[in-house]
């Protein structure tokens, strides 16, 4: 079952705050996050129900630090789309 550990950020960035304004919030997750789970998160921690949630996986980048190669970890990221009427006051900028 998810958890809300699961979640690593909710992304700021241009592109997430235009995106903000429409009602549709931006979050890192771990990579066995699912749709589902992330709306189960959703009702259980913030009581709101999500009106469409999508999905794209991430692959981490490979990064070279003293001839030492290394890998950074993957992830999920979600476009979570909200109510009109929904604030979640932990993403308040």
């Amino acid at each position: 079952m998810a958890d809300i550990t699961d979640i690593k950020a909710i992304i700021y960035t241009e592109k997430t705050l235009g995106l903000q304004e429409e009602g549709v919030i931006v979050v890192q997750t771990s990579p066995r996050m699912t749709k589902n789970g992330l709306k189960e998160v959703f009702k259980e921690y913030f009581g709101i129900k999500p009106l469409k949630v999508n999905s794209m996986r991430v692959n981490g980048k490979v990064k070279r630090f003293k001839g030492i190669q290394g890998k950074r970890p993957d992830s999920k990221k979600f476009y979570v789309k909200l109510p009109e009427d929904a604030k979640i006051e932990s993403l308040a900028v």
